[in-house]
């Protein structure tokens, strides 16, 4: 409720045309709310300079037509203001994603949803976050908000189904949402807590140096996520032995490749070869990989 709406509401006779979970709430702020109909709204309002109604779900329309008649045929009746008490700020419909998931994984929902796990939804997780990299590398904005809808839903389906763990492993999408906001304000002093920074290097610095003492890690490649695709993987750990100054040589490319061990060194090399030359060879081998793909396209036809 808007702070100019809550205003009137706490310091006048309130009234509603019925039950509602708006009048519960505002109940349970401590405000009384009178059941009641245009007589009794009116009797306030002569009798207290100023009564509001709180409008029902559906708007009170009826209610609103006969008052308005009664004021127009009686001019100094009343004066009407109308107020809207909320209104949908940012990220609003992220409750009715969780409300529609919440239906879904309840008895009567879903089956099909309701025999998952965190484990058997992992490779789903990967796959909607590869579309919506592809949606990216594309530009097609349209594309990139229907797949991170779809990355979304990963989110509040795992969230969802937390709900069901034993007593102390629970945990919810508010608990996920908590930990995401109040990790945000720890990284971005420069934002939250009036800290003073000169440029991009340096928030990027400060972010780097509050999460290395929030997670006390015993390596430079601790935390480094060990699912990612291999020259990912690869180019992230060279990324952090360079960060930390490290003098730990990348394996030379053999000559010859005759096993999956040698492959692994060479391809290894190759990734440090690129790195050292400003190049991504995840990149490079995704496009390298799309253009044989036009290739087999194109043999096809």
């Amino acid at each position: 409720m808007t702070a100019a709406a809550w205003d009137l509401v706490r310091e006048n006779q309130v009234f509603a045309a019925a039950e509602s979970e708006q009048v519960a709430a505002v109940r349970a702020a401590g405000v009384e709310v009178s059941i009641g109909g245009v007589d009794a709204l009116l009797a306030a309002a002569r009798e207290r300079g100023t009564a509001v109604w709180l409008a029902g779900p559906a708007g009170d329309q009826e209610l609103a037509r006969t008052l308005g008649m009664r004021i127009a045929r009686e001019p100094g009746l009343a004066e009407l203001e109308l107020m809207y008490g909320s209104w949908d700020p940012p990220g609003a419909r992220l409750l009715d994603a969780v409300s529609a998931m919440d239906r879904l994984l309840s008895p009567g929902g879903d089956p099909w949803k309701r025999q998952q796990t965190h484990a058997t939804l992992a490779q789903f997780m990967l796959e909607e976050a590869y579309e919506a990299y592809d949606a990216i590398a594309a530009g097609d904005l349209a594309a990139l908000r229907e797949e991170l809808g779809d990355v979304l839903l990963q989110v509040v389906l795992h969230a969802r189904l937390a709900e069901e763990l034993p007593d102390g492993e629970r945990w919810t999408v508010d608990d996920v949402a908590g930990d995401l906001v109040e990790k945000l304000v720890r990284r971005n002093p420069h934002v939250f807590a009036g800290v003073t920074v000169s440029s991009i290097e340096e928030i990027t610095e400060n972010w780097e140096r509050i999460k290395r003492a929030e997670k006390a890690r015993g390596s430079a490649v601790e935390g480094i996520v060990l699912a990612q695709p291999a020259l990912a993987l690869a180019a992230k750990l060279l990324e952090r032995v360079e960060r930390a100054g490290l003098d730990v040589p990348a394996p030379a490319q053999p000559s010859t490749v005759e096993n999956e061990g040698e492959l692994g060194a060479a391809l290894f090399a190759l990734v440090a070869a690129a790195r050292g030359r400003g190049l991504d060879a995840e990149a490079a081998l995704r496009r390298a990989a799309l253009e044989f793909a036009d290739a087999v396209r194109a043999a096809e036809a």
